[in-house]
């Protein structure tokens, strides 16, 4: 994944538990596109500053990432309902017998999703 997409990412999921004017350089730098130099001028603090501040955020994102796993798993999800959906298109296309193999690979992603929910 792209850095700037997954930074964008891990700031939506864990973004509240940075400090306040880290969240603020994170979201300005990633996902508003300003540079260095226009966060420094719109926040009062020099151009270091604000590298030395998205740089100590970005860390903490991965930390947060590595204790909680919050952005995998929300991206198994998705991919196990991407996978269900395709099956459930496949079962409304086929014959009898090809819908009870779909339906059987349906009810198992289903649970192996469900079952690493509890986790």
């Amino acid at each position: 994944m792209e850095k700037n997409i997954e930074i964008s990412l891990l700031s939506d999921f864990y973004g509240s538990l940075l400090k306040p004017s880290g969240r603020q350089a994170v979201e300005l730098y990633y996902n508003e596109d300003l540079s260095l130099s226009e966060i420094a001028d719109q926040t009062g603090i020099t151009r270091q500053g604000v590298r030395d501040s998205i740089k100590r955020s970005e860390q903490q994102l991965y930390e947060f990432e590595q204790k909680l796993g919050m952005l995998k798993r929300f991206n198994e999800l998705e991919k196990g309902l991407e996978q269900i959906a395709s099956d459930a298109e496949q079962i409304c296309q086929t014959t009898e017998g090809e819908a009870k193999k779909l339906a059987e690979r349906i009810q198992n992603t289903a649970r192996s999703l469900s079952a690493d929910n509890t986790k």
